[in-house]
């Protein structure tokens, strides 16, 4: 790759303005980052290497791609900052509340809007920059049943499905607790409704909130833990199976419908069909691409950058990007019936992980 020094100098003050500046400039962007340092990108998907090779054509930018996930990559960004060697540049993290806590908090990276970008992200998602939404859903074996046999969440707390509601380890997979506080603090009347809607009557607790309450019979009806949203959609829709299970999971793992997999959304779940969790896209503080790194920020944003994601039914913030019409799970007709992840509050969120962590173990024990 040549480099050009005095070009990238020249144009520097040009690129080196707040996400908000004014006077966005995409080719002094492209020139500057031509100038600089191969590019290292990393998210928990292995399309990230797709995405890569892709930028680095457009742009003639050397640019890898490396599939990691959100913990290790937490722990990569930590580790090099505090030694002041710097290798990554552009990080996309799952884990919205330890990425707030353990990167933006501390300064070891940075969230960039590129200004023409604004009025196509939701206020919600522009800072922290929030690159994607990905759909987690509860879901049926369509080969055992006409339609989704749970209509309501609360049905998975009766004796009629014990054993037989299978989803990752929340003591394991984050993301579930993370749920469960933002259900508590955003949709508690909505679980409480649902209660009322299924039983009959008001729900009566002694815990802190319907949503505590939920989380503790579901626990103690003895859920099929699994490690992976995989072994979930192999729980629940493996073509041989004669046991039925509902599950939740990724609507990525549809995808395996086309080699056999019979899995159908639920679509008539109430209070929500399933949930939207973020991913904040960051550029490390000690980049020595920033100008590579905003270019490829800028990249991930716009619909040829986002597609190969898209595919699997993560959804870009840009409000210009659509699902496509050949996604797998069909989960674009149910977004309206999706609780969608507030990271306003995603401190509190990591804040409560132990205390809804306590509350899951003590249910599934029986010692509530």
């Amino acid at each position: 790759m040549i480099r050009n020094a005095a070009n990238a100098l020249l144009v520097s003050a040009l690129v080196s303005t707040s996400a908000m500046a004014e006077d966005f400039n995409i080719d002094a962007l492209i020139l500057a980052a031509k100038a600089e340092p191969p590019l290292s990108v990393f998210d928990s998907t292995g399309k990230i290497k797709k995405q890569a090779a892709a930028f680095a054509k457009k742009y003639g930018i050397e640019t890898t791609g490396t599939k990691i996930k959100a913990g290790a990559n937490i722990k990569m960004v930590t580790g090099e900052t505090k030694a002041n060697n710097v290798k990554s540049d552009v990080v996309i993290i799952s884990d919205v509340p330890a990425a707030a806590v353990q990167l933006l908090a501390t300064g070891y990276t940075t969230s960039y809007l590129p200004a023409d970008m604004t009025d196509k992200i939701p206020a919600e998602f522009r800072d922290p920059l929030v690159v994607s939404t990905s759909p987690v859903v509860w879901s049926y074996n369509t080969a055992l049943n006409d339609s989704c046999p749970v209509d309501n969440i609360w049905a998975l707390t009766d004796p009629k499905w014990k054993g037989h509601i299978a989803m990752p380890d929340p003591l394991n997979k984050s993301i579930y607790t993370d749920w469960f506080n933002q259900f508590a603090m955003h949709h508690d009347a909505d679980i409480a409704a649902a209660y009322e809607a299924h039983y009959g009557k008001p729900l009566k607790t002694d815990l802190d909130s319907a949503t505590a309450a939920f989380v503790a019979a579901l626990a103690g009806n003895q859920p099929l833990l699994t490690n992976s949203d995989s072994d979930v959609a192999s729980a629940v829709g493996a073509p041989d199976t004669k046991e039925n299970f509902i599950g939740i999971m990724s609507s990525a793992k549809f995808r395996e419908n086309k080699n056999g997999m019979k899995l159908g959304i639920c679509d008539s779940m109430k209070p929500m069909v399933g949930m939207l969790y973020p991913k904040f896209m960051m550029i490390t503080a000690g980049t020595d691409s920033p100008n590579a790194a905003k270019l490829f920020v800028h990249y991930m944003l716009t619909s040829e950058g986002f597609a190969p994601q898209a595919i699997d039914g993560k959804i870009s913030t840009n409000i210009d990007n659509k699902i496509p019409t050949q996604e797998p799970s069909g989960v674009a007709a149910h977004l309206d019936q999706l609780f969608k992840y507030n990271p306003a509050t995603s401190k509190d969120d990591w804040a409560s992980r132990q205390d809804w962590q306590d509350l899951w173990a003590l249910a599934r024990a029986g010692q509530l």
